[in-house]
């Protein structure tokens, strides 16, 4: 008796040791949650941006990692995305052109895959949940994810599902729950210390509110499914926020984007990273991990080894924006910016439709232009032309109002800095602005409108900037659809 209940115990105990192994085995692979926020940079509390409350981001940077100096290699969607899928920047792959058309979009070069292949190819389900907006400028036979939920995949299979919030992209709805007092926002010195201005800033603080709550019934779904534990979380954003000098240009207001990682037992907890990196490195951070290569070396670094650490520049490009032409490069240190207008002679805010109808206080910052109204830093902004280079003392000047390119004392910083974008560029093979590209676009005709014609344009915003949390009002240029 004594034997057989002694038999029964080990093999009892030599299942229960086997399925353990088992499930080590099966979940050896984290699961990755790549959440990406929409026209956002690092405008969140746990980024030290007044007014706002995000707790649930906050939440991911306290229980892991949050990068300071994080940016996007290209100021906009398409060409951003096109980057990160593939690890690879945008002038490399030939996807730098927001907006492609379709009958002018390409096969990726080089054999390169995105990287949702390379993960299916080690045993990853992909998938592509909330938002279906892909905005990628390459053709790609085939599906890039396999579904729509991480529950669709085989029993223990590792997944890799990538998240896209809408909510912080121009429209912005209200939050009705924590709606913000305008006295409590941070208007940068660039743009005019204006109610509506502020107002208008507050909307997107608000608009990002309801996608913190979003971030929070993921993470809690995570918890729920007891997948915490096995689970690598990012929050980034795609390119920098949809303002003025933002999302289209390289200032700092549209490539600086929050990069942000949790990964139980992996991750220090409350760590605070000031080491330059850029959103293709979190390309090369998941195939990594996930044990999957690509046959064209990744141009990103694995954010959580020593490479990242010894980084010393940035790089970011801008290209076609919609049918406005334009081009623009940038390298950036942790204290100097250097960028290199490619078309000098088309004026900043030259005509682009999505941004005469998205922007309210880019309509301000146009009558207040005429009217003569605007500071002399403000007003750079509005000329007619741009200067071929423009450099900025990110120390001193953290808002990059103060162009140093011309000043003697700094000739050997602005020198050394455009060494190295060339440098840069080659490396990419930039083929930088055609005559063809120089003549073509949107009319470059500056300024767009009248001054008239612009306060009229500006009358048009207001009801919609200043209504209520729970009014019902329609957007001025963009009417509701049937």
């Amino acid at each position: 008796m004594i034997y057989r209940l002694v038999c029964i115990a080990c093999i009892f105990f030599a299942c229960k040791k086997n399925k353990t192994q088992e499930a080590v085995t099966v979940n050896a692979k984290p699961n990755i949650v790549w959440i990406m926020l929409e026209d956002w940079g690092y405008q969140l509390s746990c980024y030290g941006e007044p007014g706002i409350q995000t707790p649930n981001v906050d939440k991911v940077a306290e229980e892991g990692i949050r990068y300071t100096n994080s940016f996007a290699t290209a100021p906009v969607c398409s060409p951003s995305r096109s980057a990160m899928i593939t690890g690879f920047h945008q002038n490399y792959i030939g996807t730098s052109q927001h907006r492609t058309a379709k009958e002018l979009k390409k096969p990726l070069p080089y054999g390169i895959k995105p990287i949702t292949k390379l993960l299916e190819e080690v045993g990853y389900f992909t998938c592509f949940m909330e938002s279906r907006k892909t905005d990628l400028n390459f053709t790609f036979d085939g599906n890039l994810y396999q579904g729509k939920d991480w529950n669709e995949r085989a029993a223990g299979q590792p997944f890799f599902a990538q998240i896209t919030f809408g909510g912080t992209h121009r429209l912005w709805k209200r939050d009705s729950v924590h709606p913000i007092d305008i006295s409590k926002v941070r208007l940068p010195p660039y743009y005019p210390q204006t109610d509506l201005g502020k107002r208008d800033w507050a909307n997107g603080l608000e608009a990002m509110q309801l996608v913190d709550r979003q971030v929070g019934r993921i993470l809690d779904r995570l918890e729920k499914e007891g997948l915490t534990d096995n689970t690598l979380v990012f929050i980034i954003g795609d390119n920098g926020r949809c303002m003025p000098r933002g999302k289209q240009f390289l200032y700092d207001g549209g490539i600086q984007v929050p990069i942000i990682a949790r990964w139980p037992g992996k991750i220090k907890p409350k760590t605070v990273s000031d080491h330059m990196v850029m959103t293709i490195d979190i390309s090369k951070t998941i195939l990594d991990i996930a044990g999957a290569t690509s046959a064209h070396a990744l141009q990103g670094k694995n954010l959580f080894g020593d490479e990242v650490k010894d980084r010393e520049y940035i790089f970011a490009a801008r290209d076609k924006m919609d049918d406005t032409h334009d081009a623009m490069r940038a390298i950036r240190s942790s204290r100097y910016k250097l960028i290199h207008n490619l078309m000098p002679e088309r004026a900043y805010c030259q005509f682009n439709e999505y941004k005469e109808k998205s922007y309210p206080v880019l309509a301000q910052l146009n009558v207040l232009y005429m009217k003569g109204q605007l500071t002399k830093e403000q007003a750079a902004f509005m000329a007619s032309s741009k200067p071929d280079f423009e450099l900025y003392d990110l120390e001193n000047d953290p808002y990059e109002m103060n162009n140093l390119a011309d000043n003697p004392e700094y000739a050997k910083i602005k020198n050394k800095l455009i060494t190295e974008l060339e440098a840069w560029r080659r490396k990419v093979n930039d083929k930088g602005v055609t005559e063809t590209f120089r003549e073509g676009g949107w009319p470059s005709d500056y300024p767009t409108k009248t001054e008239e014609e612009w306060e009229a344009h500006l009358e048009k915003f207001k009801p919609w900037v200043f209504r209520t949390p729970d009014a019902k009002i329609d957007h001025p240029f963009y009417p509701p659809k049937d």
